[in-house]
């Protein structure tokens, strides 16, 4: 029972305890600025920092209400003050902006300023430093002490060198003349997230920095700028070298400078001609005026003979290079293609391959699909990358690629429909489906094959008509253009596949079929054209895509329990009697297995 008591007594104190504090809290929530302003309209009210410099307490409260903050009461920032201040002579504490600007802050304290703030650093600038105190006003409006008018003099507070470098150089000099995209501090260095670019890679400079303006055709043009001073450097040796992880390579500060950005024509700029020695000279010790007497942005492609010497030069022998490169390697193209029509023409005539491994039905199958897959390669990629060389052989046009992409999935699907009703239809078709099928032998025959490749055993696996290679490439092909066929057909079809399904589910399907596409071209790459290209039996190529026909000693080293080599007679690979012998039953249509493409 007395138990019972002092839970009834210390559940009692409990809410006595939060009553009061929730009376305190709404007394504090509803302080009035008039108790604040009793003291804080006085001029002359100050006090003095840590750092013991004197600063004002005054709040102009004409300001405050024209402010950002124009309907925040006192307490609504200085959440820590009470009625009792400043009586309890308890100072108050640093506003945390953060309570309503947790992204900008968060992206502050990430910054060269927060992390000094963090670590103790006197003097480091805060939200009140560089936004103000009572008299917050956004950078859009002029009154703002960070409005592109006056950012710099706001900057240069604690960075006077250089705000007065900025002041002098091109960028600083068009924003007084009213160029108002003309690049400010936070332009270069961002806005909340001040990034100090000491130590940093010279390629973040270069293409971070300076890239976003001088890379934009529409400020290029808008103010008749050189268009090719991002593209030519970075194709120069500085750019490259900064490319492939160069820390000591000249991006654009090593030689326009940083702050103090002037034309080549101002004498006091670094790349003027008679500081060019010296600029060079930083990082080429012994630098003459032999040696910087060359460009750094040569653009080869729109150089013409009438400019300087170094140019002109450069110009002829660029146009003769090609000319030799065209007319060279063209003749030794055609040469070479010319005789390998002649080769290829003989190989076909001999009668060293007379055994029939593909009817000519199978063999346009094949040559549809194949072209098909090519071209849905080739575009595909280059709509996935419109800026790769493959866009550009395309002529860099979008409506071109997009429209190439799908009529080739239309072939695609058709030959891929045709296929499936000539293995239903047709006897040869349901015996290919048929050779096709995965069997227990073909787990056997990988477990030979890899005991042979690893040299456990000198015997190769016995293959019939196709081993587990064949097999594992044709499901490929069956799974792929499923998969890509359904996928394809939902991206193109987005405004009808929408109406069932959500809109994620096209992202979905793009996101198969671009990862399908890089599995079924590397897996064609890698092991298809091994096997048809590369394989030295049958390198350059086997030519039973072409043709049908395979040597029957290829067939015995490859497929040994190929039924097509029950009927042919070991005779020597001259006689060329059982190629004709094969052709003719070809055409004459006749369903047996002895040299037929079976």
């Amino acid at each position: 029972m007395g138990s019972g008591k002092h839970w009834v007594i210390g559940l009692g104190a409990l809410a006595l305890s939060l009553g009061l504090a929730s009376i305190g809290a709404l007394g504090a929530a509803a302080l009035p600025d008039s108790h604040c302003m009793d003291c804080h309209a006085d001029e002359s009210l100050t006090k003095e920092d840590p750092s013991g410099r004197e600063i004002s307490m005054f709040v102009d409260l004409a300001k405050l209400r024209a402010s950002a903050h124009a309907t925040n009461s006192c307490v609504s920032c200085h959440t820590d003050l009470t009625d009792k201040h400043p009586d309890d002579e308890i100072p108050a504490k640093p506003v945390n902006c953060s309570a309503c600007h947790e992204k900008q802050s968060a992206t502050y304290g990430a910054s060269v300023h927060g992390l000094a703030l963090a670590a103790g650093t006197p003097g480091t600038a805060t939200c009140a430093d560089c936004h103000g105190t009572h008299e917050v006003v956004s950078p859009k409006f002029a009154a703002s002490p960070l409005h592109v008018s006056k950012q710099a003099a706001m900057c240069g507070e604690c960075h006077d060198q250089a705000a007065r470098d900025y002041a002098e150089s091109i960028h600083g000099t068009a924003l007084a003349a009213g160029v108002r995209d003309a690049p400010t501090c936070t332009d270069c260095h961002y806005e909340h997230r001040i990034v100090s670019f000491a130590g940093t890679k010279p390629r973040t400079i270069s293409e971070d920095v300076c890239s976003r303006c001088h890379a934009s055709e529409r400020l290029n043009t808008r103010y008749n700028l050189p268009r090719d001073r991002v593209r030519t450097f970075f194709e120069s040796y500085h750019g490259l070298a900064s490319q492939y992880g160069s820390t000591v390579a000249a991006n654009c500060g090593s030689c326009h400078g940083h702050h103090k950005v002037l034309p080549s024509s101002d004498p006091r700029s670094m790349v003027h001609p008679a500081n060019l020695v010296q600029t060079c000279g930083v990082c080429h010790p012994g630098a003459t005026e032999r040696f910087v007497a060359g460009k750094i942005h040569v653009d080869l492609r729109s150089a013409r003979s009438g400019e300087d010497l170094g140019s002109a030069i450069n110009w002829w022998v660029r146009r003769i290079y090609l000319v030799l490169i065209v007319g060279v390697v063209g003749a030794m193209l055609v040469h070479n293609l010319l005789l390998l029509v002649k080769k290829v023409k003989a190989h076909l005539g001999s009668d060293g391959r007379p055994i029939v491994r593909m009817n000519l039905s199978q063999r346009w199958q094949h040559a549809v699909l194949a072209v098909s897959f090519i071209v849905l390669a080739v575009t595909g990629f280059a709509l996935r990358f419109p800026d790769s060389w493959l866009s550009w052989m395309l002529g860099s046009s979008e409506p071109v690629r997009r429209w190439a992409h799908r009529v080739a999935g239309v072939v695609l699907l058709l030959v891929g429909l045709y296929h499936v009703i000539y293995v239903i239809v047709t006897p040869t078709g349901r015996k290919l489906l048929k050779d096709f099928m995965p069997t227990k032998k073909d787990l056997a025959d990988v477990w030979q094959a890899v005991r042979y490749l690893f040299g456990a055993t000198p015997d190769k696996p016995r293959i019939g008509r196709f081993g587990y290679s064949e097999k594992m490439e044709y499901w490929a092909v069956v799974w792929g253009t499923i998969i890509m066929g359904v996928t394809g057909l939902m991206i193109w079809l987005k405004m009808d596949v929408t109406a069932w399904l959500p809109r994620w589910a096209v992202d979905v399907a793009l996101t198969i079929h671009y990862y399908e596409a890089i599995l079924a071209c590397l897996a064609i790459v890698v092991w298809h054209f091994y096997h048809v290209i590369f394989d030295p039996d049958v390198y350059p190529l086997n030519l039973a895509c072409w043709d049908g026909k395979v040597s029957k000693h290829w067939l015995e080293e490859e497929h040994p329990l190929d039924e097509a080599l029950a009927g042919v007679e070991s005779k020597p690979a001259h006689d060329g009697q059982l190629a004709k012998q094969g052709e003719a039953e070809t055409q004459q249509g006749r369903g047996r297995v002895k040299n037929v493409g079976r």
